[in-house]
């Protein structure tokens, strides 16, 4: 047995030291290493032991049956552990590298991002389901069970499946957001009114991260029964509305152009698309002018918006006083004048 954790820990060193250049050997690191250890102490006395290593007394057939057994449980408990380490550490590799695209192929790379990290659960619960289900079998009181169980396996799965409703129902809402391509992993969502990331997407539940840094937990679900707003479905871009009120004696065409200069000094600005519009009179006796422009996500889409607003405000404000919304009141001495 410590010759088996020996060789263990020379291979955990020899791993360590190349997973400075390959990535794989890293993640065993990380994520086998006690697994590893258990697997090789175990397997180690399985391969040692003899039912009479206990000596030849009345009790100790039953005492070497029972350590067997235990041993029997624990290789399988072991090597299962291993096994979802492993396929944990395979499938880290690839999301390390997904996470390192940009561009145009960042929301494929999300997409599958999301998909992997569902299905490796859904592996690992299946492995561990097996595997308990083969410790159960190891006891003959358990086999000698196992034909009733299946007799009455369709009223027990009934009896489950309508208790578990809910429960079957998230996993299979999961499945469905991850493989329709409807929401992914950094996807920019509004959710009741509030504006976030996803940060988590699990078979049952959503973390999404709102942009004060809070979290809001909704069951998988929601995203199936609800509508929601996808900033991201297609892609990162997107347009930037400022609205301005202001009097009729604005110069429109002076402050588009002064919009124009504004942006292209701007890096938040996509260098794409922009206007400045006349898009209402409103009953006050002002008018509304709508400053669009584009940005390369929602992030730097607000922080345009704020700089785009601010830049108007005081452009009004500097040179044209006048312009500045005023409200007028039509009274008999004013008419008289006039």
């Amino acid at each position: 047995m410590i010759g088996s954790i020996l060789l263990v820990e020379l291979v955990r060193r020899v791993l360590n030291r190349v997973g400075r250049k390959w990535s794989l050997a890293r993640h065993l690191v990380e994520h086998c290493t006690w697994a590893a250890f258990a697997v090789a102490a175990v397997v180690a006395f399985n391969l040692v032991f003899e039912p009479g290593m206990f000596g030849s007394g009345p009790g100790e057939p039953g005492v070497a049956a029972t350590v067997q057994r235990a041993l029997g449980l624990a290789t399988i408990g072991a090597v299962t552990w291993l096994i979802v380490q492993a396929s944990y550490a395979l499938t880290d590799v690839v999301l390390e590298r997904l996470v390192l695209v940009e561009g145009e192929r960042n929301r494929r790379a999300r997409r599958i991002r999301t998909q992997i990290a569902l299905v490796r659960r859904i592996a690992a619960a299946v492995i561990i389901v097996v595997a308990i289900g083969a410790m159960l079998f190891s006891f003959p009181q358990v086999r000698a069970l196992g034909a009733g169980i299946l007799a009455s396996a369709g009223i027990a799965g009934a009896i489950v499946g309508i208790a578990a409703q809910p429960t079957i129902g998230n996993a299979l809402a999961g499945l469905q957001l991850a493989f329709s391509d409807a929401l992914r992993l950094d996807d920019v969502v509004v959710v009741e009114d509030e504006w976030g990331r996803i940060e988590e997407l699990t078979l049952t539940y959503v973390v999404l991260r709102l942009w004060d840094e809070r979290r809001l937990v909704l069951p998988v679900s929601y995203f199936t029964q609800n509508p929601f707003e996808n900033w991201t479905r297609h892609g990162s871009r997107v347009l930037a509305v400022v609205l301005l009120r202001v009097d009729w004696s604005v110069p429109v065409p002076k402050l588009r152009d002064a919009l124009y200069e504004f942006l292209q000094g701007n890096p938040l600005w996509d260098q794409k698309d922009w206007t400045l519009q006349v898009t209402d009179v409103l009953t006050n006796g002002l008018v509304e002018l709508r400053a669009l422009m584009s940005a390369a996500d929602s992030p730097s889409a607000w922080d345009l918006k704020c700089d785009v607003r601010e830049f108007l405000v005081n452009y009004v404000r500097d040179n044209y006083p006048d312009s500045l919304p005023r409200f007028r009141v039509d009274t008999p001495e004013s008419r008289l004048r006039n």
